[in-house]
């Protein structure tokens, strides 16, 4: 096969492409320039497309031998993630970049480039594994290494995506990829990982947010009513945080208080005890499916943050809303993140959270 190997200029991503190369793959390396003004250094592990991680990408194609590439996708990036980003802080939302970015870029944009130059797929460092189902179908399975498991920023991606996909990394541990990439000769063996938001370096999400949104001031209040301290902005909250409301009035029983909701037009942030931010019930919108979809009702399991446990549930699919219900109560669910769904290892599909309804507590 001809394959386009995303090469970031980590190392997961230069093992992957070798590994591609020497199952006999025509591999051809591309860097993806994302960033408008890209600094020359990273900050550590912070960020990515820098300079420097172009430098780095190319020199491990060179070592694997084969042909290298950038390609300018800045404006695609801004539009469909950073953009996308911006405007759901803007409504009380937090938005996981990750997901949109593989969902609009690396499997979109960059897909359909490579299908329409002859390439029949791209090939990736995340850690995640593909197999063939019974019904015909590709299916996709968490990775065998639990602490790199990336299957839950994949599950945006469809049956005709993930047809077109290669993951190489899926069936190693981090420790055996690192030893690899020494044996290679690659440079980049032990690069630390990339880490946090991509675009905001050096990880002030809140900061970043206020200089290019309205401030918004706002009250902060308890779930009676009562106001506690004002804030700069919705957009420096999300739910379930617990550090940095300083408040001025401590709770009665003297415990820490958390976010429990948002309200962007009101400006109002409702904070409350632990407890209170127990949920049961999720609505999800906009649901994509790795392969079919899934009958009205599955017994399943649930991710719902980025390095989240798994949470038992039920599935219901009604129209475009996924509801589903936990068996156990979780905590801190946002609007704006993902629900994404496991049959066991496989990945079923993920839907955007609208909504969660706290748990009644007796």
């Amino acid at each position: 096969m001809r394959v386009l190997a995303a090469m970031s200029g980590g190392v997961d991503s230069a093992v992957a492409a070798a590994r591609a190369a020497d199952v006999g793959h025509e591999v051809t390396g591309i860097h993806l320039a994302l960033s408008r003004n890209p600094k020359s250094y990273r900050s550590g592990a912070r960020g990515c497309c820098t300079i420097e991680d172009s430098n780095d990408a190319r020199r491990a194609a060179d070592v694997i031998g084969i042909p290298f590439y950038v390609w300018d996708m800045s404006d695609q990036f801004h539009t469909s993630v950073v953009e996308d980003f911006m405007s759901e802080y803007a409504e009380g939302r937090t938005p996981n970049p990750c997901l949109r970015c593989n969902e609009k870029i690396k499997f979109a944009a960059v897909l359909d480039r490579g299908v329409a130059l002859g390439f029949d797929a791209v090939a990736t460092g995340h850690y995640a594994q593909l197999r063939n189902g019974v019904d015909g179908l590709i299916e996709m399975h968490r990775a065998i290494d639990p602490g790199k498991d990336q299957s839950y920023v994949l599950g945006v991606l469809t049956q005709q995506q993930l047809a077109h996909s290669l993951f190489p990394l899926g069936s190693s541990t981090k420790t055996e990829v690192r030893a690899e990439a020494e044996r290679r000769g690659l440079s980049v063996a032990r690069k630390p990982d990339s880490h946090d938001i991509c675009f905001i370096s050096d990880g002030d999400t809140a900061g970043w947010l206020r200089e290019r949104l309205d401030a918004g001031e706002g009250e902060i209040v308890d779930t009676s009513g009562e106001v506690l301290g004002t804030h700069e902005g919705t957009f420096g909250f999300t739910i379930g945080q617990r550090r940095g409301l300083r408040l001025g009035k401590p709770a009665p029983d003297g415990k820490p208080r958390y976010v429990l909701d948002i309200e962007p037009v009101s400006g109002t942030v409702t904070v409350g005890a632990r407890e209170e931010l127990a949920v049961d019930h999720i609505i999800g919108i906009k649901p994509r499916w790795c392969g079919s979809e899934p009958f009205e009702e599955l017994a399943c399991t649930v991710q719902l943050r980025a390095h989240g446990e798994e949470h038992r549930a039920i599935a219901r699919v009604s129209g475009d809303d996924v509801q589903i219900e936990l068996i156990e109560p979780a905590s801190g669910i946002a609007p704006g993140q993902a629900a994404v769904v496991y049959d066991g290892t496989r990945v079923v599909g993920s839907a955007t959270i609208a909504s969660a309804r706290r748990r009644t507590l007796a």
